[in-house]
């Protein structure tokens, strides 16, 4: 490799004064533009020092090479960091993918809290200063069937408010077998610990009885926590007491009882095959005292921690300093407030998405899967087949409940499995697919109908080469 062909890359200076790195300079900035083509031509230049070849690229050929990897990573890094994908694992609570996705309802008030000033914290009728967790409250508690609900900015925060709340420097008693760990290693232990209770297990992991609740009753005890195994089953040799045995031994003692329910469900999704999962309502007819859960798992809203349950402890959890620092935005009651009252008007099987996906059949399922493996036939180059398969909720939601699917299997032929998910997933518009024996399957249970058209673009950009990156030296 001679000095010669060295020197004959393009200078820094000289590129930034062509057209393309004049255009991306008004885009984002001269300065970014100039760090991106000395890590460009830095690059090259190692490429080029141990290249042996004897037929190396032009000048011209250098400088081409060079923008066209400028303009790649430019448009890279122009990308939002949060994007949006298509879910088509099946998975319905995707917690990596964002979890529940919002209602067209929900998203249309989003839109307009976000556009306009509010009145988030103004009393309309009184022409004073308000208090935004009045926001839903009342629908919330109709809903739910309690006297009076507050919102946090999710479940996490919810239990941290209700054991800060009623049992800081004391001591809450709950099973052994309830100690779970959610997503991203946070374990209700540690929750407890920093909301400034004193945990006091009860029970085995696999059995725990009424009446080891009763023997940790003391003059210390605060409050009886119960937590819903949502994402969790034990099976087997197993006793863990009623909702109405803790709440019997609550009133028996004078102890308030929490129920920590994790997803939540407003209205019974047992028809469709969702057995698992209890009504709010119902820890709260049993005489729970306070209850918690998500606002964007099985309640098909947006990131939340609804807490539910008597006036006297919701006005106290409304009054914790905490409450300022885990309170949620306008657009969060916006879009939480629109769910809500889709539920209140019965439509929530349609309209609400989670709930929309879960009620759908495997035959509808399965005649959209017959007529998207024609479509890939049409398009040519990968074949693709239907098969049985299971969908599941997700989001740390009813572990053992598998919905019956059909799946769509794609062989890319010559194409692998693993480079078919790839380029998938690097598609402009990233889908996200699963892998089942080797071999890419489609969902199309959490796949919008309007989606499938960007899939089937994906798909048949597959018989083309894969793109190479331009910073490589070609001859």
């Amino acid at each position: 490799m001679s000095n010669h062909l060295l020197r004959s890359l393009p200078s820094i200076e000289r590129l930034l004064e062509r057209p393309l790195a004049s255009r991306l300079s008004a885009e984002t900035s001269r300065e970014r533009v100039r760090d991106l083509l000395r890590e460009i031509t830095d690059e090259l230049r190692k490429q080029l020092v141990g290249d042996t070849r004897s037929s190396l690229p032009t000048p011209q050929a250098l400088t081409d090479i060079v923008e066209r990897e400028l303009e790649q990573r430019a448009a890279e890094q122009a990308r939002p960091s949060l994007r949006r994908v298509i879910n088509a694992t099946g998975v319905i609570i995707h917690t990596n993918l964002g979890r529940a996705p919002l209602s067209r309802q929900a998203i249309e008030a989003v839109c307009e809290a976000a556009a306009h000033y509010s009145n988030l914290e103004y009393d309309l009728s009184r022409g004073e200063r308000g208090h935004r967790e009045t926001h839903c409250q009342e629908l919330l508690a109709r809903l739910a069937g309690s006297e009076a609900a507050v919102v946090a900015n999710n479940n996490a925060a919810a239990v941290l408010l209700v054991l800060n709340t009623l049992a800081e420097s004391g001591e809450v008693i709950v099973s052994r077998g309830e100690l779970i760990e959610i997503g991203g290693s946070f374990r209700i232990p540690d929750v407890m610990a920093k909301s400034g209770v004193t945990l006091r297990e009860v029970g085995t992991t696999n059995r725990t009885r009424i009446a080891d609740y009763e023997r940790a009753v003391n003059e210390r005890t605060r409050l009886i926590l119960r937590v819903h195994p949502s994402n969790y089953r034990i099976i087997g040799f197993t006793e863990r007491p009623s909702v109405r045995e803790i709440a019997a031994l609550g009133s028996h003692t004078g102890i308030p009882t929490f129920e920590d329910l994790g997803s939540g469900c407003l209205v019974d999704l047992a028809p469709y095959g969702v057995k698992d999962e209890p009504l709010v309502a119902e820890s709260l007819d049993a005489g729970i005292s306070v209850v918690s859960f998500s606002g964007d798992k099985m309640l098909g809203g947006p990131q939340a921690g609804v807490i539910a349950g008597s006036r006297q402890i919701i006005d106290r959890v409304r009054a914790n300093p905490l409450m300022r620092a885990l309170r949620v935005d306008k657009m969060t009651y916006a879009a939480i407030e629109a769910t809500l009252r889709l539920y209140e008007r019965g439509v929530a099987e349609t309209e609400v998405p989670v709930i929309r996906v879960i009620a759908v059949t495997s035959d509808e399922i399965a005649e959209r899967a017959a007529r998207f493996c024609e479509a890939v036939a049409a398009a040519g180059g990968v074949r693709a087949c239907t098969e049985d398969g299971a969908s599941v909720i997700g989001g740390g939601s009813a572990p053992e409940v598998k919905l019956p699917t059909v799946l769509v299997a794609l062989d890319g032929g010559s194409i692998s499995a693993a480079s078919v998910e790839e380029r998938l997933r690097n598609h402009s518009i990233p889908i996200i697919t699963r892998m089942e024996r080797d071999r890419v399957v489609i969902d199309l249970r959490t796949v919008t109908p309007g989606d499938e058209a960007v899939i089937l673009q994906a798909i048949a950009a597959l018989a083309q080469p894969a793109s190479q990156s331009a910073a490589s030296v070609e001859t």
